[in-house]
């Protein structure tokens, strides 16, 4: 259950929320465009990073952009 200690895993790199213009999903609530956001861990898709609200969630990578 590696996902339940996330919060604490050193943050990988950071990356910026370009939009967040969701075709399916509502993620306005949990991400706002122009922040830089931790991420905790990603796969081939997608990005576990700590959200506004604090937990950490999956979003799609073309949400973001990676921080220079």
């Amino acid at each position: 259950m590696n996902h339940l200690q996330w919060t604490e895993k050193e943050t990988i790199k950071k990356v910026k929320c370009l939009h967040t213009n969701a075709k399916k999903y509502m993620v306005e609530n949990r991400l706002t465009p122009g922040k830089l956001y931790d991420v905790k861990n990603e796969t081939e898709e997608f990005y576990f990073l700590v959200d506004d609200k604090g937990k950490v969630s999956g979003f799609y990578k073309d949400y973001f952009e990676m921080e220079k």
